[in-house]
């Protein structure tokens, strides 16, 4: 995993200005380029880009390790002390989690530390940490 570029992902929003605020209030995210249909994001060093639409359909979720994991969803692999620091202060915040910051898939291979929750447009985001970067694509025993 050398020379990593940041990935670029468009996502839907329903309102630019909550979802500016929310991304630059909770996540720490900077802003780029913007009009008043879409904004870009720095989310931690990746690009996302907000695009206003009317409606947003939010697809089922799926069992993983005992949770209801919601199916679409995004966001970052931090290192395990920033991913630490980050859920602490999402907790201060007062985020509302659809899954509470905690150990998935203990003593296993691809043993990590993750957490869901939602922006304001009801898109769901993951983040997720590792001991180390070989358990990123650990397989099953």
């Amino acid at each position: 995993m050398t020379n990593i570029r940041p990935f670029h992902l468009a996502f839907p929003v329903t309102d630019i200005p909550e979802t500016r605020k929310w991304y630059q209030e909770i996540l720490g995210c900077t802003i780029g380029r913007e009009s008043d249909k879409w904004i870009d994001f720095n989310l931690f060093g990746h690009q996302i880009v907000a695009h206003l639409v009317n409606k947003i359909e939010i697809p089922e979720s799926s069992p993983v390790d005992g949770k209801s994991v919601p199916a679409m969803h995004f966001g970052v692999v931090l290192e395990w002390q920033h991913w630490n620091q980050f859920s602490k202060k999402l907790i201060e915040k007062g985020i509302e989690f659809v899954i509470e910051p905690h150990i998935r898939y203990k003593d296993k291979p691809g043993e990590q530390a993750t957490m869901f929750f939602k922006d304001p447009s009801g898109n769901h985001l993951e983040f997720k940490s590792f001991q180390s970067d070989e358990g990123i694509f650990a397989k099953n025993e």
